[in-house]
């Protein structure tokens, strides 16, 4: 496959690891579209995730996923990021072979913060969200890191830090790192632990 057909990039990485809005900003720095696949499926079947969990199930879901991710991996597509459980696929993984992947790492007090376990997510919607998403985070990281071309590291970076230090692990040339400007969440730093929990800059609910 050629690099015509194929996304620039490819983000992966838990929920709250910021995977949307870095992507966000990578497509603005590249100058190529942005596309989400947790978006793409929610287009393509008219509804929310959580709400296709809820009614279809988590198999019903994961089959549609793995269908858009193929679909998406063979095209232009620019930025993509795929959800946080694509990665369980084997099919998927094997797919991914041959592009640049980008893991981006959180830890566990910065993922429910980012998070705040939204009911939106409906893997972290039972009884006891955070022992959940550490139990997310341990089966889920081998998988990550299989696949990963490069590892980035999230914490207390802000957005715009995690995709410079995106581009310049991958050696892609982009616009000068832009000048944090005040108010932009895309500039806000995530708060020391005992700091309140903000509003989420980090992306839409995910899987």
């Amino acid at each position: 496959m050629s690099d015509a057909t194929r996304p620039v990039l490819v983000l992966v990485g838990p929920p709250g690891a910021g995977k949307s809005t870095v992507g966000r900003v990578l497509g603005r720095r590249l100058a190529v579209p942005f596309t989400d696949v947790d978006s793409e499926i929610e287009a393509r079947v008219g509804t929310t995730i959580a709400e296709m969990f809820t009614s279809q199930g988590e198999e019903a879901f994961r089959a549609v996923e793995r269908e858009v991710v193929a679909e998406l991996l063979a095209t232009d597509c620019g930025v993509l990021a795929l959800g946080g459980g694509s990665v369980l696929a084997e099919s998927t993984r094997a797919r991914l072979a041959g592009h640049r992947v980008v893991y981006l790492k959180v830890g566990l007090a910065d993922g429910i913060r980012r998070t705040g376990m939204s009911t939106a997510r409906p893997l972290l919607a039972g009884v006891n969200p955070r022992a959940t998403f550490r139990a997310l985070l341990e089966a889920r990281a081998p998988l990550y890191e299989a696949v990963a071309t490069v590892q980035i590291d999230t914490v207390k970076r802000s957005a715009n830090q995690v995709a410079a230090a995106v581009l310049a692990a991958l050696g892609l040339d982009a616009d000068a790192a832009p000048e944090p400007r005040p108010g932009d969440p895309d500039d806000e730093i995530t708060p020391a632990d005992d700091a309140p929990l903000p509003d989420p800059v980090f992306g839409r609910p995910g899987s």
